[in-house]
């Protein structure tokens, strides 16, 4: 694997395994497949596109995964909704929650589930990095989207892992008739900050 490339393995049920392989210029969506044993570096389209295997039929719904009532949704949030995340409310239209799931003072990587209530989404922001940094997100229920600045957004469902470089403007939430949650990864990196900007456009978020 070539050296300007990351692998990374995490399980979240079993038998399951996404291979996360990022380059460093390009915003790689890996979208609601799952992945037995490692793909094949050649096997993964850069670009927006999809690396292909076989689909995860998720055990609550199948192929259903918009979750509009928010008791059904707990049940396919496997790591929890957490508490609102009143920290970030002002980068947010909506509400927002958040559930850490390490300790950020003892684990060398933070990852924390955020979870959007339906038509909530954070506004544009950019993950500044001298070196390294940047964020991950993997899918974990209902439904959303996630978009980079002046491309098309990306319909997010579970199983969707999304590598986002530093120095990325871009915006990620729920879709306006669904509850959704992803892990968020903060990639390691040298004077690292987020930048938030403007809130997404209502009509463009609309029309989506």
């Amino acid at each position: 694997m070539a050296n300007d490339r990351i692998s990374i393995d995490i399980s979240l049920c079993d038998g399951w395994f996404p291979i996360l392989n990022g380059g460093q210029e390009e915003s790689l969506i890996y979208q609601n497949r799952m992945i037995i044993g490692h793909l094949e570096d050649d096997a993964l389209e850069k670009n927006n596109t999809l690396a292909k295997a076989s689909v995860f039929q998720n055990k609550i719904g199948g192929n259903k995964v918009k979750a509009a009532n928010k008791e059904e949704f707990e049940k396919m949030n496997m790591f929890g909704t957490g508490i609102p995340n009143d920290g970030y409310a002002q980068y947010f239209d909506g509400k927002s929650f958040l559930n850490p799931l390490v300790d950020s003072n003892t684990s060398p990587l933070f990852l924390a589930n955020v979870t959007f209530e339906p038509g909530c989404r954070n506004h544009w922001h950019i993950h500044h990095a001298s070196k390294g940094g940047g964020q991950i997100l993997i899918c974990i229920a209902g439904e959303g989207w996630y978009q980079e600045e002046g491309k098309p957004a990306q319909s997010l469902t579970p199983g969707t892992v999304v590598v986002i470089p530093s120095e990325t403007k871009h915006w990620h939430g729920a879709k306006k008739d669904s509850w959704f949650s992803h892990i968020s990864v903060e990639v390691p990196g040298e004077d690292t900050s987020t930048e938030w900007l403007e809130a997404v456009d209502v009509d463009a978020y609309q029309a989506l």
